[in-house]
């Protein structure tokens, strides 16, 4: 009984995960483009992403690592190599992977190592995928002119060339938005949100 509702967790999962990766083929066939970035909390980075004007949809999981199919709990152990990562499908005619790069390093900060606000450890580090080498040099060149202009504690954050995104489970995905009452939320998500909208409120959509 116990090894069938191992296989039968597993096999849900599976099925789900399935689904998203042929919703984001659907989504990617319409000439939208893809990106990824780790920068601490997903439910966080994830609601940040989707209210940007030209992105269709973002999911959260898991990246930069080496584990196979992790679950939430082995990423939260450290051990498998892997950060909380967002996926952002979006529009290149109306938001482009510089303006996503600029996102990424306005809504969080890169200067702490595998850390960010409360949370602590190497899946909440920085990571800035890259998809090709002119992906590669705008992070780059972004990086270079915040070391020289604007932090003055050095940039920590990770370039690495995308390989594997593994989608989490489904009760993280839209967390943010379907758990406003839920206490992390409310006390670290939101604060962080709301920062970022104040910065950046030219590339938000109109219903944010």
């Amino acid at each position: 009984m116990k090894y069938f509702l191992i296989y039968f967790i597993f096999l849900i999962s599976s099925i789900i995960n399935q689904k998203k990766i042929n919703d984001t083929e659907v989504l990617l066939q319409k000439n939208n483009k893809e990106a990824y970035f780790a920068s601490g909390c997903f439910w966080c980075v994830e609601a940040i992403f989707e209210s940007l004007k030209g992105v269709e949809e973002v999911y959260s999981g898991y990246s930069g690592g080496v584990t196979i199919n992790p679950s939430y709990r082995e990423v939260m152990s450290g051990n498998t190599g892997h950060a909380e990562t967002v996926e952002i499908i979006y529009n290149p005619k109306i938001i482009d992977f510089k303006t996503l790069v600029k996102v990424f390093f306005e809504s969080h900060d890169p200067t702490t190592k595998d850390s960010q606000g409360p949370d602590f450890g190497s899946q909440y580090r920085s990571i800035a995928f890259y998809n090709n080498e002119n992906e590669k040099e705008i992070i780059k060149s972004y990086i270079e002119d915040l070391n020289k202009n604007v932090f003055e504690n050095k940039i920590v954050t990770e370039i690495i060339k995308f390989q594997k995104f593994y989608y989490a489970e489904t009760y993280h995905q839209d967390f943010e938005k379907k758990n406003p009452n839920n206490l992390y939320i409310n006390k670290v998500s939101i604060p962080r949100i709301n920062n970022f909208k104040n910065k950046m409120e030219s590339l938000l959509k109109i219903n944010n």
